[in-house]
Parts: C-alpha cells; structure tokens; sequence
C-alpha cells in the first residue's frame, strides 16, 4: 500500500540551522489524513508525526513519510 501513501509539504521556514516544517499526509493504510508541523535540527527530524513510537502514521506511511521530507530537504 506504500503507493497509496501521500506526503504534502504545506510550508516551512529555514532558521539557522533549523528547518520548521507543516506538512500533510494521507496513510492509506489507516485511511486519514494528518497536518502537523515536523522540525529538522541539522540533519535530526523531530515531531511525533515521525517518531517511531508515538507516531500516529502507520509504519511504512511514518517510515515513507520520514524518507521523503529527507529527500526533499537534502538532509
């Protein structure tokens, strides 16, 4: 179902070494959709959307969710 997933960047904002970030995401294995806010601190992601045990995602949603936002932003 990986492919079902879906991962928006909504907006972010760069200070210093910190990169805020709101994105949305659709887990097609739970069928909802989230919009939380996710920081990077250097190459480090925080924010329960995308921590492994308080993560509301399922696991390969989190898990495909973290790998985009990597991506995406290079880190």
């Amino acid at each position: 179902m990986a492919e079902n997933h879906h991962v928006t960047v909504v907006d972010f904002v760069e200070q210093g070494s910190s990169i805020y970030i709101k994105v949305e995401v659709f887990d097609a294995e739970t069928d909802r959709h989230f919009r939380e806010e996710v920081r990077f601190l250097y190459d480090l992601l925080y924010g329960e959307l995308v921590h492994p045990a308080k993560s509301p995602l399922s696991e390969p949603c989190r898990m495909m969710t973290v790998e985009y936002l990597r991506k995406h932003f290079g880190r």
